[in-house]
């Protein structure tokens, strides 16, 4: 897959992800994953995940148009999707099995960073 293809998919999946935890973490978190958000600080964490995704998102977005900037961008998307695999993977050593969903994102992130990892390697050749 051509890497500004990858980081566009990239890019467009984690914006829903990102609104889901930042605009209204007290429904959307309750609904999606069963759990409470309550007070100020824990609204203000899950706001802080949506600028970092929504951040991470904009710049794979940019960098698909930009050939100086898709070596940089897919190396970011390998770590950030490589990271978030890594801390769920721990997570499923040490705490169990989380929902359905959580599993399903796992899969995207070790998948996305797959992705940019191939996508890295043909841009070496």
């Amino acid at each position: 897959m051509r890497a500004p293809v990858v980081l566009i998919l990239g890019a467009v999946g984690l914006f829903p992800i990102a609104l889901s935890y930042g605009v209204s973490p007290a429904q959307t978190l309750h609904f999606l994953l069963g759990f409470e958000v309550q007070g100020t600080n824990h609204t203000h964490v899950f706001r802080a995940i949506m600028g970092l995704y929504l951040t991470n998102a904009a710049f794979w977005l940019i960098a698909a148009r930009k050939p100086e900037l898709i070596r940089p961008a897919l190396w970011v998307m390998l770590l950030f999707m490589g990271g978030l695999a890594a801390g769920r993977v721990l997570s499923l050593v040490m705490d169990g099995v989380p929902s359905p969903l959580l599993l399903f994102y796992l899969l995207a992130e070790l998948g996305f960073a797959t992705l940019a990892w191939r996508a890295l390697q043909q841009r070496a050749r």
